[in-house]
């Protein structure tokens, strides 16, 4: 083994081999440390705590029974990360009956890319709302996207995946997932820009 393995304490590659040959404890040891960004990921998606759960629990038993599928093309985080998506969609659709833009439909805006930032405001809106109070009305402004706008920017902007794993994790192509993004950012821009206006703070009024 070697010295920077052992610095980390965490090879992901030998631990999938051993996981692949049938060691249980390996792919314990996977579970462990995924389980919670699975997690996290799921509760963005589906917005709920027994939906995440379930979908957490699915997408490690689907990658634990096809696990010999996985070619080591990519990241075993990003494999996992494309099974996680599919279950929390799935389980919007059954729960919902959620017929907005499916993950494949491809979106054309012109544009590729955009500036990281939500929004500018004049005043830090810090000075203004407590942090959790920010932190609901952010997520809440997530929470109101498609699940195809939410998805591409949970996982490009929450999780900080790179747009090329975020693509490969969607099925996607690199273009499409730009230009969801794009209209995420400029979708979720637009709602925090109302929130703030519609409390009628005077540190907005030059929005």
């Amino acid at each position: 083994m070697s010295t920077s393995t052992i610095a980390s304490g965490f090879d992901e590659a030998a631990l999938v081999a051993r996981a692949k040959a049938g060691d249980a404890a390996a792919f314990s040891e996977l579970v462990q440390r995924y389980d919670r960004r699975v997690f996290r990921m799921a509760k963005q998606i589906t917005q709920n705590d027994d939906d995440a759960e379930d979908v957490l629990q699915e997408t490690f038993l689907k990658a634990y029974t096809h696990l010999d599928d996985f070619q080591g093309n990519s990241k075993f985080y990003t494999w996992l990360v494309r099974i996680a998506v599919n279950e929390a969609l799935m389980k919007l659709r059954k729960r919902r009956s959620d017929r907005t833009v499916p993950l494949d439909e491809p979106i054309d805006t012109g544009e590729d890319e955009v500036a990281r930032e939500i929004a500018v405001w004049d005043q830090n809106p810090e000075e203004t709302y407590s942090r959790e109070e920010l932190a609901r009305i952010l997520d809440e402004a997530i929470q109101s996207l498609k699940p195809a706008y939410r998805t591409v920017f949970v996982l490009r902007d929450i999780e900080e995946l790179s747009i090329e794993e975020t693509a490969e994790a969607l099925g996607l192509s690199i273009s499409a997932v730009k230009s969801r993004l794009l209209r995420a950012r400029l979708q979720l821009r637009d709602k925090l820009t109302r929130q703030f206006k519609r409390k009628g703070d005077d540190a907005f009024a030059y929005l």
